[in-house]
C-alpha cells in the first residue's frame, strides 16, 4: 500500500513528486522515477512525503530524501551512518555522524538489488525498538 503525506493546504506529496520528475524532463527525472520505483519495491508500505521542497520517503521515520542537482541525483539517508553498506553504495556525505548519501550521476547504473537491501536495512532500523538501558545488548 502506498501512503502519501502532505503538508496542510498543499497538493499531495505523490502529485508533487510526479511534478518534480516531469519538470526535470531529463536523465535526472528518469533517475528520480527509478529511485521511486525501487523504494516502493523495497518497502510497499513506504510513505511519500514532500519536505524541504524535495521528495522524502519514510517508514516509522525518514528513510531518505531524493534531491536533484545539475549533475547529480542525491539520495540522502537520514540514518545512513548507522546502516551496513556492504555494496559500498554510499559515496557522499561520508564525514557526518548521522547521514550518508548516494550520488547518482548521468549514465550511472543503479545497483537495484543493493539499493533494495539498503532501503530495507533503513526501514528495519527505523522500526526496531532500542535495547533497554543497562542490558548491554
Amino acid at each position: 500500500m502506498n501512503k502519501d503525506k502532505q503538508e496542510e493546504g498543499t497538493e499531495s506529496a505523490s502529485a508533487l513528486i510526479d511534478q518534480r520528475i516531469e519538470a526535470l524532463a531529463d536523465w535526472r527525472g528518469e533517475t528520480l522515477a527509478k529511485i521511486r520505483l525501487i523504494m516502493r519495491k523495497a518497502d510497499p508500505d513506504v510513505v511519500e512525503e514532500w519536505k524541504w521542497r524535495v521528495p522524502t520517503w519514510s517508514h516509522s521515520g525518514i528513510i531518505c530524501t531524493g534531491e536533484s542537482y545539475k549533475s547529480v541525483v542525491k539520495m540522502t539517508f537520514a540514518k545512513g551512518a548507522s546502516l551496513a553498506d556492504p555494496a559500498g553504495l554510499f559515496n557522499a556525505s561520508l564525514e557526518g555522524n548521522t547521514r550518508r548519501a548516494i550520488d547518482v550521476h548521468e549514465d550511472e547504473v543503479i545497483d537495484e538489488n543493493a539499493l533494495v537491501a539498503l532501503i530495507r536495512e533503513a526501514v528495519k532500523l527505523n522500526t526496531s525498538k532500542p535495547s533497554p538501558r543497562g542490558r548491554g545488548d
